[in-house]
């Protein structure tokens, strides 16, 4: 048996998982609880990675989603993912297909789908796509200009689950391309235009519609990586962290917060490259912090024989993003953090949480001439003194409440931001 008590980030990792089931040629049994509020949770522990594999991440993760969602042989789709095909419509072992649900005629449904992706062109994911067409007039679809096309609303009559599945058929059916690489884009080939000329019959299996189950977590045969954390190795690393801290004279949330630790126990990093791939690590913090984290680890997986699995490992894809870039220039120039904001179309909040971002994946920054001009010295050396010496967490709101009205979340957070520089980085 392979049982995930929680939603995979990846289908790499399930792939390799539940491989695990029916070795030596015995039955194998997998099984998986899906709710989509693990996902909202996984898109959170995502926060404190560089944006470009935010992005990345965060598009495996959609791809476990329409895994888990769709009503089609999982056979089938798991192994088109990889770059198989599977023949078969039936494969007689998945729960769609002991259980399949009622499928429907999607042939003009499927040319439409086809001819408005013809007509957009290849720079947009499958969400965009889906958008236009149910008539979603999103800021960035205001932007591109597709509100005003003939596609936009052409596909109203459906909601966007229902396009969603046949976009995937369109896929499984070679027609569409997709490149994981470039942020998961979309683009039809000559395959696909070759069924808007000569169109044969299709028919789409709805996808299940979990949010109208009463169940907390609905079970669904097997989705990808599941990611449930060795609760052995875990306290193990919050023992480690303690002396650390120690050691360094920090709090313990300096070193590496919980969701970095947690991620450590999924994936059993045992190198400094490995390191710089758990949530909220940077190559700074790994540098920093690393070793003795990664001694541990190693040893426990030796000692255990543990098999690890290799997902979420984005590392093909640089961090190039253009706010980066321009946030750590224009910091490094002493900017006004307004005159910053302003040129990249941020408000502050939006600032504030790129730097955040910046700061938690290593980089360090020096934002103390900017903090001088925003507070006296004295507030800024109070919030300072209660990170280093009183605060358990880096909680925002916990910081609110110690310190008392007097103090902005603004004024918070800027100096949370110095002192991660400072101390974590």
């Amino acid at each position: 048996y392979v049982i995930h008590y929680d939603i995979p980030k990846s289908l790499e990792g399930y792939y390799q998982e539940t491989g695990r089931a029916g070795r030596d040629g015995g039955e194998g049994h997998c099984l998986t609880f899906y709710s989509y509020k693990d996902i909202q949770k996984l898109e959170k522990f995502m926060q404190g990675k560089p944006v470009a594999e935010q992005e990345i991440g965060k598009l495996l993760l959609q791809e476990t989603v329409s895994y888990a969602e769709s009503s089609m042989c999982r056979r089938r789709t798991l192994l088109h993912y990889f770059g198989e095909e599977y023949t078969e419509e039936n494969c007689g072992n998945c729960d769609n297909c002991r259980h399949p649900r009622p499928k429907v005629d999607a042939k003009a449904a499927l040319k439409l789908v086809l001819e408005a992706l013809r007509d957009i062109g290849d720079k947009f994911k499958s969400d965009y796509l889906i958008n236009v067409l149910v008539g979603k007039n999103t800021a960035l679809i205001k932007s591109y200009g597709h509100n005003t096309s003939k596609w936009f609303g052409a596909g109203a009559g459906h909601d966007g689950r229902f396009w969603g599945a046949v976009l995937r058929q369109a896929l499984i059916l070679g027609l569409v391309d997709k490149n994981i690489e470039n942020y998961g884009l979309i683009a039809i080939n000559r395959r696909g235009e070759n069924f808007i000329a000569m169109p044969f019959p299709v028919t789409v299996t709805l996808d299940h519609d979990y949010d109208e189950e009463e169940a907390e977590a609905v079970a669904v045969a097997p989705v990808g990586r599941g990611g449930a954390a060795d609760e052995e190795l875990f306290s193990m690393l919050k023992d480690l962290r303690k002396k650390v801290a120690k050691k360094h004279g920090l709090p313990p949330f300096v070193i590496f917060q919980d969701p970095s630790l947690e991620d450590m126990s999924v994936q059993y990093p045992v190198t400094l490259e490995e390191m710089q791939n758990i949530t909220g690590v940077g190559a700074g913090k790994a540098r920093k912090f690393g070793d003795e984290f990664l001694k541990l680890i190693k040893a426990y997986v030796e000692e255990k024989e543990i098999i690890r699995p290799q997902d979420m490992i984005v590392k093909s894809v640089a961090n190039k993003s253009g706010n980066k870039i321009f946030i750590i220039q224009s910091i490094d120039r002493k900017m006004d953090f307004e005159d910053i904001a302003r040129a990249r179309d941020l408000d502050f909040d939006e600032l504030l949480s790129e730097i955040e971002a910046i700061v938690n994946s290593g980089t360090r920054l020096d934002i103390s001439y900017y903090i001088r001009s925003f507070m006296d010295d004295e507030k800024a050396d109070d919030i300072y003194l209660y990170f280093k010496e009183d605060a358990e967490s880096d909680s925002l709101d916990a910081a609110l409440e110690e310190l008392g009205a007097d103090y902005t979340e603004e004024e918070i957070r800027l100096v949370r931001i110095k002192f991660m520089c400072e101390q974590g980085n």
